[in-house]
């Protein structure tokens, strides 16, 4: 790798923000003899052009010997990021390669076959006369011989000790903050049923009550995995000996080769003396139940899958909080890493925080904030009645309540909500809307450019904590690691309010309803990066319209009365005025408690309780042509 190449590899024609000088910090950082960068960059920094300009240090074939790695690597544990790099023209020199689902069999008659389902994949010996025109096996020779291979980091981490996507002198990770809990959900074993197609032919114990007199429940589990893996061997074979396979054999197949493989690596670490990995292992359900196989601080499987995969690395996130308790979630000698800090340079003024704190939303205090938040969530909608919001509600419960409660107010018609199937699609709907919709979200705080009028303002209903019922944080926990417990609840409150600020004349207002938060940004203090440091302190109670269902969908066609007014349209804003812009309503509630007492069950009209999304089903349910709905 050539460290001085970088600021010239840069791929846009002209600097903007920071990137300039933060090129160079990461030029003399690598200089300096450092095998990995830490790149902590705000959003809107623009972190995909910094990795392209660092994957261009790269060795390049005609500068290496034979043996020796060249190219570089770009990975990203989101989808949409992938999804980013490839519509991109100043990426354009990166070779995108996905999973064999995302790419359909080309055969005559197969065209609705995805390639891990083809005839390749379902019949011995099948010799495919068109594959050099399949799109899976093109993308990948292309992404393979390519100097710069784009992919998912799933991906990334399957193709391990493949021959195809060998070992490279530059690997980089975009949003790497998550990297140690990815790890850590990838390498998780989960034995149900749907995971397990030789469920029915082994007998589930009850790990920790069957454990014997010098054993726990992982090592109880260790015994049952033995019988597990040999049960699904003995399956695996008799489908691969057999001439041909049905699509649902070759899922069998495929998904046993897979467990063979996960149950592999478990029984191999936990067999190990010197792994640093620690397992814990959850089954609330006791015997014949669902259990999942966790790992701890998976820094061997990181070993594999990661770090052995290229020469130098360069890891960019906006909430990378600690240097020091990162490398040791990850399995790096901090002594070998270099932090490179680049500047904000977004006006503090145009990504503002707002304290509308409403009580808590701990689970035993929900039942009495949940309403008061719904509340507050009217009074935003009429302080902004003709900007997109969109509303951070932690899980799907919560979301479920307060979507509810908007109904009971008669202000659906201006929102919308997703579930676990439909996720993608309302929010694809939510941005290509041009009302001013407010959007009900679960897990939607990283991976989002909702750059421009795509959103104003946003709530973050609760602070973000990991749920302590789960093993991996029950035992932290009970280690001391509560620094930990608040940093990752901190970074996902930075990932948020870094949704809707995206360039620097962008801007967009971040309200925090759970006094949690406010709490947890004392908590975390140490931890929070100065350019956060600096939105907490400017932190101020907004003065807020009043009560108003009425007010609040005045930038649509819709009244909450009855669900259908016309024409009935007003603007709170004129010209460029920003989100932080407060005046105080001519009703004169500049409060941002409840203030109007007397409108707390709204209307119950059957047709204001319905959200955009119910309608939008309904809409398609109705259709002339609903019976095909989605057919080709």
């Amino acid at each position: 790798m050539d460290p001085s190449r970088i600021p010239a590899e840069f791929p846009a024609p002209s600097f903007r923000g920071a990137q300039e000088q933060a090129l160079a910090d990461i030029r003399d950082a690598f200089a300096a003899g450092n095998r990995v960068v830490l790149v902590r960059a705000p959003t809107g920094s623009g972190k995909s052009l910094l990795a392209r300009a660092i994957m261009g240090a790269a060795e390049t074939a005609g500068e290496a010997a034979p043996s020796e790695a060249t190219g570089a690597y770009y990975t990203t544990p989101q989808v949409s990021q992938i999804d980013d790099v490839e519509a991109d023209d100043l990426l354009d020199d990166l070779a995108v390669i996905r999973g064999k689902s995302n790419y359909d069999c080309v055969l005559p008659g197969e065209h609705d076959t995805p390639v891990n389902r083809a005839p390749c994949a379902r019949q011995q010996g099948f010799d495919c006369s068109i594959r050099h025109r399949c799109p899976y096996f093109s993308d990948r020779a292309i992404a393979s011989g390519n100097r710069f291979a784009a992919q998912t980091l799933a991906y990334f981490m399957r193709t391990a000790g493949s021959e195809v996507f060998r070992k490279r002198d530059a690997v980089v990770i975009d949003e790497a903050h998550g990297l140690a809990e990815w790890a850590e959900m990838y390498a998780t074993i989960e034995i149900s049923p749907d995971r397990v197609p030789v469920w029915d032919d082994v007998g589930v114990p009850d790990v920790a009550a069957d454990a014997g007199p010098e054993e726990d429940a992982v090592d109880r589990t260790a015994r049952f995995v033995e019988t597990l893996r040999d049960v699904a061997i003995r399956a695996k074979d008799e489908l691969v000996g057999r001439p041909e396979l049905d699509r649902e054999e070759v899922a069998r197949r495929d998904r046993l080769q897979e467990l063979i493989s996960e149950l592999g690596w478990f029984l191999e670490d936990y067999r190990d003396i010197e792994s640093p990995t620690s397992w814990v292992v959850d089954q609330p359900g006791g015997e014949g139940s669902a259990l999942d196989i966790k790992p701890l601080d998976p820094a061997r499987y990181l070993r594999h899958t990661v770090w052995d995969r290229g020469n130098r690395f360069a890891l960019l996130s906006a909430t990378i909080l600690s240097k020091e308790a990162f490398c040791r979630g990850v399995g790096l000698d901090p002594a070998d890493v270099a932090l490179v800090d680049v500047e904000h340079t977004f006006p503090l003024a145009n990504r503002p925080l707002y304290d509308v704190t409403q009580g808590s939303m701990t689970y035993e205090n929900r039942d009495e904030t949940v309403p008061k938040i719904a509340r507050l969530i009217v009074r935003l909608m009429a302080e902004h009645p003709d900007e997109k919001g969109l509303i951070h509600a932690h899980s799907y419960d919560i979301a479920e309540r307060i979507t509810e409660r908007l109904g009971e107010f008669g202000v659906a018609a201006r929102v919308r909500r997703h579930d676990r199937q439909n996720r993608d699609a309302e929010l694809e709907a939510w941005k290509a809307s041009a009302d001013p919709e407010v959007f009900v979200s679960v897990k939607m705080e990283e991976a989002l450019d909702l750059k421009g009028d795509l959103c104003r303002w946003q709530v973050v209903c609760k602070a973000p904590y990991r749920n302590t019922n789960d093993s991996r944080v029950a035992r932290r926990l009970a280690d001391g690691q509560w620094a930990w417990y608040h940093r990752t609840a901190l970074r996902t409150v930075i990932q948020a309010c870094g949704r809707v600020v995206r360039a620097p004349d962008d801007y967009g207002a971040t309200y925090l309803a759970d006094d949690s938060l406010l709490d947890l940004f004392d908590r975390a203090a140490a931890d929070t990066p100065s350019w956060f440091h600096d939105q907490v302190d400017a932190m101020t109670t907004p003065s807020l319209p009043a009560f108003d269902p009425d007010a609040a969908l005045a930038g649509i066609d819709a009244s909450a009365a009855n669900g259908a007014r016309s024409g009935r349209r007003r603007s709170r804003r004129s010209g460029g005025s920003r989100g932080s812009d407060r005046s105080s309503p001519a009703d004169g509630d500049s409060s941002v408690g409840d203030g109007d007492a007397t409108a707390d069950s709204g209307t119950t009209d059957d047709e204001s309780v319905r959200t955009r999304s119910e309608r939008d089903a309904e809409r398609r349910q109705n259709h002339p042509l609903s019976d095909v709905w989605g057919d080709g």
